[in-house]
């Protein structure tokens, strides 16, 4: 995958990586079936908005993040950027909002591993609120005491995940979806020229398209590679637009999977990838397939989970090292895992799982997580943007293997473009999704704006205590 040479008179070693394996890098990053149900209510008109979120925020994470990991290639990652552009206090926030947002998708991630795990013994359990509360708890705390062992074992039950649970699900899905196309089977969605531009009569009709930038955030992460490939200026982008079209392929003909077999009034926001391959596959007579389909995708989601409870953690850890959370986080076991990190981040997912009691359904339960999930990673998208336009005019003197084209007016229309559709996911994603039943409109709001400013002002005031513990001393 990727290709080792010699590299500078020294004779030293770097690890230079082609443009097509930093492609698939990127790929193995974002593509995923979970998010694909959310968009498949909206049928055909879901290629509209993943080109939109490709365009407005996807490639504009993607160049930016490149730019910023090529010129502070620190440890840290987006803390190093931010806090190199707007101090410690931003830095802090950007990487404690890369930790919560990870804890808050944990609940939705297994919710869609709970549903479709159902699909092997009884698919009505997948809209059993009770049984979604208890998978969520069983499987994460389960992950978490594998993670206390190390990393080891948590990455090779994640590689074989990764084939198992999304990749040959994602192909075979794609081709039974053509397979039915070539048929005399009905069709529950549109296919018109005119169905590929949405209803947007309403706000609340184009709410559950504030998915889509989730689904394509995570950029910031693999964009350490972009100093890696042989030249960075020609590469990274190349690498950027084939990622692009690969993930687009992906998300595009899966969520058409799924909404031509599946009426948009009846798909589940965590089933409605099992829904699609129990209709293919008993139309097929493949009936004895759907059990076996069902473990490889709870399976290979339930590594992609094990991976992440540990990573995140140990960004933290960094941090509370330094002195910017309680020394008690700081403690790790003999594995050099943050125990007190992982106890505290588990108590919080046990609390947001109790959402799954209190929503009126499983998808509502699904989608208010999500929302709150994607407003707050995009306040730090938009923090990542801005530093990324701060470090144009503080820092234009250091060098960049990677620079966004265009100086300083092309700095400003990438980052703008993704400050924008950031904002405005931010502003969609606490209006009610018109698909959606959401119970009691208070209790949905409240939960969201209260979500939003605890979690985001929440680092604040840590960093705050604790800059005044530390003078004090």
């Amino acid at each position: 995958m990727a290709k080792a040479k010699k590299l500078g008179a020294a004779g030293k070693n770097a690890r230079i990586i082609s443009m097509f394996a930093l492609a698939l890098i990127n790929v193995a990053a974002i593509a995923s079936l979970r998010g694909l149900p959310s968009m498949a209510e909206y049928g055909l008109s879901s290629v509209f908005f993943y080109c939109l979120a490709a365009l407005t925020f996807f490639i504009p994470a993607a160049l930016v993040s490149a730019e910023l990991a090529t010129g502070w290639p620190k440890e840290g990652g987006v803390y190093a950027w931010v806090k190199e552009a707007f101090g410690e206090n931003f830095g802090f926030l950007a990487i404690w909002i890369q930790w919560i947002q990870n804890v808050i998708w944990y609940p939705t991630a297994l919710s869609f591993t709970a549903a479709t795990l159902a699909f092997a013994f009884n698919p009505a359990l997948a809209s059993n609120s009770i049984f979604m509360f208890a998978i969520i708890l069983i499987v994460y705390w389960g992950a978490t005491l594998l993670n206390l062992r190390g990393m080891a074992l948590s990455s090779k039950i994640t590689s074989l995940g990764a084939m198992g649970g999304t990749i040959i699900p994602g192909t075979l899905i794609i081709i039974l979806a053509i397979a039915w196309l070539l048929g005399p089977n009905p069709v529950q969605t549109e296919i018109s020229f005119g169905a590929l531009f949405p209803d947007m009569e309403s706000i609340s009709s184009i709410v559950l398209a504030v998915s889509v930038l989730l689904s394509f955030a995570g950029i910031e992460m693999s964009a350490v590679h972009a100093r890696e490939v042989k030249n960075p200026k020609k590469d990274f982008p190349r690498a950027i637009f084939l990622s692009v079209a690969i993930i687009l392929v992906v998300f595009i003909l899966g969520t058409l999977a799924i909404s031509i077999v599946v009426p948009a009034k009846s798909i589940s926001l965590v089933a409605g990838v099992m829904q699609s391959f129990s209709i293919f596959l008993k139309a097929y007579n493949l009936a004895w397939l759907i059990p076996i389909i069902s473990l490889m995708i709870a399976g290979g989601a339930i590594g992609q989970v094990s991976t992440w409870i540990a990573g995140p953690s140990r960004g933290m850890l960094t941090t509370a090292k330094g002195g910017c959370l309680p020394k008690f986080l700081s403690k790790t076991n003999s594995a050099g895992m943050p125990i007190n990190m992982l106890i505290i981040q588990g108590a919080i997912v046990t609390i947001l799982a109790t959402v799954f009691l209190f929503m009126p359904d499983v998808s509502s339960s699904y989608w208010i997580l999500t929302a709150l999930t994607a407003i707050v990673y995009l306040v730090m998208y938009v923090i990542m943007f801005s530093a990324a336009i701060k470090l144009r005019y503080s820092s234009p003197k250091v060098k960049r293997a990677y620079c966004v084209p265009g100086g300083k007016l092309g700095m400003w229309a990438v980052a703008g473009l993704g400050i924008a559709s950031s904002l405005i996911g931010i502003a969609v994603g606490f209006f009610p999704p018109a698909q959606e039943k959401i119970g009691n409109f208070l209790f949905y709001e409240g939960f969201l704006i209260c979500g939003a400013i605890l979690l985001v002002g929440a680092p604040l005031l840590i960093h705050y205590a604790m800059k005044g513990k530390n003078r004090g001393r």
